[in-house]
């Protein structure tokens, strides 16, 4: 991705893969590239969430996959499931091969029961799922992350996509 971006505005999904990639250090040399966990300081997060959806190019990652090639991610504020369906020409789709399942419904369950939980406890919610990351309690927390899901069955029309997959075990 480093040497295939170049001078391009780019938007980052809220993602720990990207984060232990150190995607944002490489890019931002070469890129502008917004991502709520790295704002500028000029902006809000509202504002750095509407110009990464806005961007040229979108990364992210995703909460899991299956076999088949469903794609799943929950997401809270909607900003990375929006960008992600709509609005950048291009859009990478980097994951670790942890979060590859064998059919849709270990996906979503994964997504649940996983990466949900974990994401929560690392954002210091006050939910049941983030005191043992765990899995689901289907809460009712005002601070529940898990607000919005998203399916790609198929590649959306509008944009190019692009699955990259890391051998390797990255974020949730």
């Amino acid at each position: 991705l480093d040497n295939q971006i170049h001078g391009k505005r780019v938007g980052f999904g809220g993602s720990v893969t990207l984060h232990e990639m150190q995607l944002y250090e490489l890019l931002s040399k070469h890129n502008t590239v917004f991502w709520h966990d790295k704002k500028p300081e000029h902006m809000t997060i509202a504002e750095t969430r509407t110009a990464a959806s806005q961007s040229e190019i979108y990364v992210s990652s995703v909460n899991g996959i299956s076999e088949q090639g469903e794609i799943i991610n929950i997401d809270n504020t909607g900003n990375r499931v929006a960008a992600i369906s709509y609005g950048p020409t291009k859009v990478y789709l980097v994951l670790g091969e942890n979060k590859v399942e064998k059919d849709y419904d270990t996906a979503l369950f994964r997504a649940r029961n996983i990466a949900a939980p974990l994401n929560a406890k690392r954002l210091n919610r006050k939910t049941p799922c983030a005191i043992n990351a765990d899995k689901c309690y289907n809460c009712k927390s005002s601070e529940r992350i898990c607000r919005n899901l998203s399916v790609l069955w198929e590649k959306p029309t509008g944009a190019d996509y692009e699955v990259i997959l890391i051998e390797e075990s990255l974020g949730y």
